[in-house]
């Protein structure tokens, strides 16, 4: 194994597991890709990665400790469940190894990689939140550099198609994360998530909107830079990442106030960002832009680890 590369591995064979370890093999980053574990021996995930010369294992966490090469494996990537990754680091967390969490139990810190990764680059568990948080988070957290964001709520309109077992599992734990990184990585006051499986066929790409009130006036040129900058930097790892519609605004004073049933009559702005997410099609669907939105998120994350990592080791050797 090289010792100029990062070894990771991917607990998890399912469709997120699977497309983040093509896209770990075709980065040709500081990443490699040692070791692939799940439970399914018949998934796909573990047929391809057989295929590709990468380790596997379909005894799960249990399988990936009894490796040889564990002891070589620096990171962790868990694409499994809420309730799996709560046991999963029960078994890591004392081991010199880093894990990122692509499931909503937010054991460890949000991480949204062009808001808040260089805060929490050292932590031994880092939550990539949702697909709907890897999404949004960006745009409420651009909108709120300009102006205090009282509230923000997103919906996320995603494939049914593109919603597997773990999705469907984790709806209430999606809804809880997202809103809470809404508010503690993005700025907002208050936060509200909300998720639609759409059934129609041919399947709808990923669609995000995001609404966010500002108290009283703002500036609108400012909020759409912010937010057309944010969107651009998204895309450097997430490509099929684009704003829909111009950023929209709406004004309410005195005499026409929106009501808002929790907390009465608001005067103030009220921003409105409408986002689609495509895929990159390296293994799911082009149309599964939730999925690739985390893969990506997670990808670019462990990268940043990685030469982090390097560069402290350089700088203490």
């Amino acid at each position: 194994m090289s010792t100029q590369k990062y070894p990771v591995a991917i607990i998890g064979s399912g469709n997120i597991g699977t497309d983040l370890m093509i896209k770990v093999l075709r980065a040709g980053g500081p990443l490699e890709m040692a070791a692939m574990v799940g439970i399914d021996p018949d998934s796909d995930g573990l047929a391809r990665a057989k295929r590709l010369g990468v380790a596997t294992s379909s005894a799960g966490v249990d399988g990936l400790l009894a490796m040889p090469q564990f002891g070589d494996i620096r990171l962790v990537f868990d694409a499994t469940s809420a309730s799996a990754h709560v046991h999963h680091w029960d078994q890591l967390r004392d081991r010199d190894i880093r894990v990122l969490d692509l499931t909503p139990a937010a054991i460890g810190p949000f991480c949204v990689p062009v808001v808040n990764l260089d805060a929490h680059i050292d932590a031994p568990n880092l939550n990539m939140v949702t697909c709907g948080g890897q999404a949004t988070v960006p745009i409420v957290a651009a909108i709120s550099e300009s102006a205090p964001v009282s509230y923000a709520e997103i919906v996320s309109s995603i494939s049914a198609k593109s919603a597997g077992p773990g999705t469907r599992a984790n709806l209430d734990e999606f809804i809880e994360t997202t809103a809470a990184a809404l508010r503690e990585v993005g700025g907002a006051q208050r936060s509200k998530t909300v998720i639609i499986l759409n059934p129609a066929d041919p399947p709808v790409l990923m669609r995000n909107t995001v609404y966010c009130l500002v108290d009283g006036d703002c500036d609108h040129a400012a909020i759409t830079a912010s937010v057309e900058a944010m969107v651009g930097r998204v895309r450097r790892y997430v490509p099929g990442y684009e704003l829909k519609q111009a950023v929209q605004f709406e004004t309410f004073d005195a005499d026409h106030a929106l009501h808002i049933p929790e907390t009465g009559k608001f005067i103030g702005t009220r921003i409105t960002v409408m986002l689609q997410v495509t895929g990159a099609a390296h293994y799911l669907p082009a149309y599964a832009g939730n999925l690739d939105i985390m893969t990506s998120a997670a990808l670019t994350t462990a990268e940043r680890i990685a030469e982090h990592s390097t560069t402290r080791m350089g700088a203490t050797a």
